[in-house]
């Protein structure tokens, strides 16, 4: 559905690229590169403005879509097996991120903190899975925003992924993690204005609360019960498989620890649950416009797009530009995360593998590896994101099973005094070889029992690999390290 010109839509991003880039240059000015402040913001982030950049970053563009389409197809059954997880994922990870300051509080990235516990293969096969994913995210990123906004403004997709690609990298060289969670607070308190005008007036246009009210158990009004009738189904096919995805999703990406690392010591836990909260208010927001246009019976040509559709169809026209940099601004906010956490894992842990033996490697070797690390980091995504035929489930599968196998390892390693090394890296391999076919395989062809069962094996396999290990040759384990 095209309701912008090709320069309309030129105009737009380019209007939000430079209004963005101005805004964080102005509250960056003055920033002196050093290894602590462009890659963890020297460790003096408060917590309102961590909290509000923790949600931002697990926003991710479809997530603005997700919820809505659920709503609308599964009614309120649909929009728990979402929302829920999301929230409870990072109320979870609070404790795990506060745990893992007070064990190094001088650490940098989760991989460097497993070498230190475990050994340099532990590490390594880390970085995939923490590279991996932030590289696949930031693809993902692309191909979705990129299709969408191609639709809406007829541009041609690829110059589209290139726009958005290049929007966060100018601030995120500038000043690394800074720039990120400047960007992501700003951009979230957009998020939440936007979004509750945009809804707020969709539905008092569209039929009021009691449209919505109709439309609560989806179209089809059979979304009445999480584990019965058609509820059932939506549990095992997407609320088993979305719950192990999303409560791996932040301990298997740098982002969060990231984040865990720039915030004041003493603010790590409550910045990580008032985040939970402040990122639920998004999705349940645009949840609204799925239940109205089931209540309402509006004609939705695309399930994917009925909050784009519910709006065009109840306000006018012009509402679109708003509602596009609503969409771009959850789509900035995982933009500038993943190349902020890519800077950290290249500027920390692969300049310390490249040059072993030196703890504090000169501004200009921490410079070249970081930023570097974000150019290649824009150059592979739109690659990636203009593959032929790939769709965003294929790198769903791809690093969704990546985040997963290193899940029970994580909290293990956190939690227990000693850790056999060779159980959690083979722990991590089999969970990879194995789950991941099976996975892939029930997805690509709607097997359930192959979904549920690729998902818990990913996520259990190697959790029970590291506990039957580290009880079996306890002599092989460290021990917990203590600040």
């Amino acid at each position: 559905m095209q309701v912008f010109t090709p320069f309309q839509g030129l105009a737009m991003l380019a209007g939000y690229a430079i209004l963005a880039s101005a805004i964080i240059w102005f509250f960056s000015r003055g920033f002196v590169f050093s290894k602590l402040h462009f890659l963890v913001a020297n460790r003096e982030i408060s917590r309102v403005p961590a909290a509000f950049s923790i949600a931002a970053a697990w926003i991710w563009a479809p997530a603005l879509f997700v919820s809505a389409e659920k709503a609308y197809t599964q009614g309120w059954v649909g929009l728990f097996w979402f929302l829920v997880p999301n929230v409870g994922c990072l109320i979870l990870f609070s404790f795990f991120a506060k745990r893992l300051r007070d064990l190094f509080p001088s650490g940098i990235t989760v991989s460097d903190y497993m070498r230190k516990r475990h050994s340099g293969r532990v590490q390594k096969i880390y970085l995939v899975a923490l590279g991996g994913l932030a590289t696949c995210s930031f693809a993902v990123q692309l191909l979705a925003g990129g299709k969408i906004i191609s639709v809406m403004s007829g541009l041609p997709y690829f110059w589209v992924t290139v726009c958005l690609a290049l929007i966060p990298v100018g601030y995120s060289l500038y000043s690394g993690l800074k720039a990120s969670i400047i960007s992501d607070f700003l951009l979230m308190i957009t998020m939440l204005l936007l979004g509750v005008s945009i809804v707020g007036s969709a539905i008092a246009f569209g039929g009021g609360f009691e449209a919505v009210w109709q439309g609560i158990n989806g179209k089809t009004g059979t979304y009445d019960s999480l584990f019965s009738g058609d509820g059932l189904n939506v549990f095992l096919t997407f609320g088993i498989p979305v719950t192990i995805g999303l409560l791996s999703g932040p301990f298997g990406d740098q982002s969060f620890w990231q984040r865990a690392y720039a915030v004041k010591r003493d603010s790590v836990q409550w910045s990580f649950v008032v985040a939970a909260f402040v990122f639920g208010l998004v999705p349940l927001t645009m949840s609204g416009l799925g239940f109205l246009a089931a209540g309402s019976g509006l004609p939705i040509t695309n399930t994917a797009q009925v909050n784009m559709q519910t709006v065009l169809h109840i306000l006018p026209g012009w509402v679109a530009i708003p509602f596009t940099y609503l969409l771009l601004a959850g789509l900035v906010s995982t933009l500038d995360s993943n190349l902020s956490a890519l800077s950290s894992l290249f500027g920390h842990d692969v300049l310390s593998m490249a040059k072993p033996g030196v703890d504090e490697h000169s501004h200009k070797d921490v410079s070249w590896y970081s930023r570097g690390a974000m150019v290649v980091l824009v150059v592979g995504g739109i690659a990636i994101a203009n593959i032929p035929g790939l769709t965003i489930l294929h790198l769903f599968l791809f690093y969704g099973t990546l985040r997963a196998s290193t899940l029970l390892p994580t909290i293990i390693t956190l939690l227990k005094n000693q850790v056999n090394e060779a159980g959690v890296f083979w722990g991590i391999l089999v969970s990879l070889s194995i789950g991941l076919p099976i996975f892939a395989y029930g997805n690509l062809y709607k097997v359930t029992p192959a979904i549920i069962g690729g998902s818990l094996f990913t996520v259990l396999a190697s959790g029970i690999i590291v506990l039957v290990a580290s009880q079996w040759w306890p002599g092989n384990s460290r021990k917990l390290a203590h600040p």
